[in-house]
C-alpha cells in the first residue's frame, strides 16, 4: 500500500520548497493531487477530489432533484453528467433495451431485471433516478407499474411512484398511491404525495395524506401543489387545529409544518403561539389514508 513515489510525494508536500532547500526533481508536485487516480479521471489532474466523485459527493446527487417533477430528458442529462463511464454505458444499454422491448415479455421483462440492478450499477444515490428513466423508456403502463410495485422492493416501489406523473395521465394508478400512504416508510410516503397525488387524490384522502406527513415527520415541502390544494380548505384547517390541540394537551410539541399548512388554509386559524419545532416527532398513532390510526414504529 506504500508506493515509493507516493512516499516521496508526501515528503515533498509536507516540506514546502524554500530558496535554500533542494527538492527531489523526480517527484513533480502535481503527483500529490492524484496519486491513486487513473488516467481517465474526469476530475482532472489539478482537482483534489476523490477518485470516484460522482458516487460519493452528496451535493450534486440526483436525490436532490425532484424526480416526479423533472422531465425525463432533463433528468437524464443531470444523471449522465454525474455517472462514471461504466455506469453511463450500462444506463445507455438499459434504456435501449427498455425502448426496444417495452411492456411485458414473458414472466418478466428485461427492463424489470435492470431495475433490480440499478443500485449496484449506478450507485444507490442515483438508483431512484435510473429506475424512473428505465420505466419511462419502457413506456410502462398501469398494469406494468402495478406489477413492479407489487413484486418490487421498497426502492423499486418508490421509483414507480416517482414515475407515475410521467406515465399515467389518469387516475388508474391511484391504488398504488393509496397503498403507499398506508405505510410508515417515510421515503415511500414522500414519493406518494407527489404531483400524481396532487392531481388525482380525492380531497378526503389528500387531507389525511397531509396529516400522515405531519405524524411521520415527512416535510410538507414534499407535498406537491400544497398551496393550491390547501387554500381555503376549511375541513383541513379543522383537522389541523384538532391535531394541534391534541398535541398540546399531551404536552408534546406541535410540528412547525402544521402552522405552515394551517396558514395556507386560513390565516386566522393559526395558533397565536406556535411551539418550537423539535424535529420529526409524532404521536403514538398515525392515520392511514382512510383516517384510521395505527401504531407508529
Amino acid at each position: 500500500m506504500t508506493h515509493p513515489q507516493a512516499h516521496q510525494a508526501t515528503s515533498v508536500a509536507a516540506t514546502p520548497a524554500t530558496p535554500g532547500t533542494p527538492v527531489t526533481p523526480a517527484t513533480p508536485a502535481p503527483d500529490t493531487a492524484t496519486p491513486k487516480t487513473p488516467a481517465p479521471d474526469t476530475a482532472g489532474p489539478e482537482t483534489p477530489a476523490p477518485a470516484t466523485p460522482t458516487l460519493n459527493t452528496p451535493a450534486p446527487n440526483t436525490p436532490n432533484i425532484p424526480l416526479a417533477r423533472t422531465p425525463p430528458t432533463t433528468l437524464h442529462r443531470h444523471l449522465t453528467a454525474q455517472l462514471g463511464e461504466a455506469a453511463r454505458a450500462w444506463l445507455d444499454r438499459a434504456l435501449e433495451e427498455a425502448a426496444a422491448h417495452p411492456g411485458a415479455h414473458g414472466p418478466i421483462s428485461v427492463w424489470e431485471l435492470r431495475l433490480a440492478e440499478a443500485g449496484r450499477r449506478c450507485g444507490p444515490e442515483h438508483a431512484d433516478a435510473v429506475r424512473v428513466l428505465i420505466l419511462h423508456a419502457a413506456r410502462a403502463d398501469t398494469d406494468a407499474l402495478t406489477r413492479v410495485y407489487a413484486q418490487g422492493t421498497a426502492a423499486e416501489r418508490r421509483a414507480v411512484l416517482h414515475a407515475l406523473p410521467h406515465l399515467v395521465p389518469g387516475p388508474q394508478a391511484l391504488p398504488l398511491v393509496e397503498d403507499a400512504l398506508r405505510t410508515n416508510d417515510t421515503r415511500l410516503l414522500a414519493a406518494a404525495v407527489g404531483p400524481y397525488a396532487a392531481r388525482h387524490l380525492a380531497a378526503h384522502q389528500w387531507r389525511h395524506a397531509v396529516l400522515k406527513c405531519l405524524f411521520t415527520g415527512v416535510p410538507v415541502t414534499e407535498v406537491a401543489e400544497l398551496d393550491r390544494r390547501a387554500r381555503a380548505d376549511a375541513e383541513l384547517a379543522r383537522m389541523l387545529g384538532d391535531y394541534a390541540a391534541e398535541r398540546t394537551a399531551a404536552g408534546r410539541p406541535v410540528p412547525q409544518d402544521l402552522h405552515r399548512v394551517l396558514t395556507l388554509t386560513d390565516p386566522e386559524a393559526t395558533p397565536s403561539a406556535p411551539a418550537a419545532d423539535h424535529g420529526p416527532s409524532g404521536p403514538d398513532g398515525a392515520p392511514g389514508v382512510d383516517g384510521t390510526h395505527g401504531k407508529e414504529s
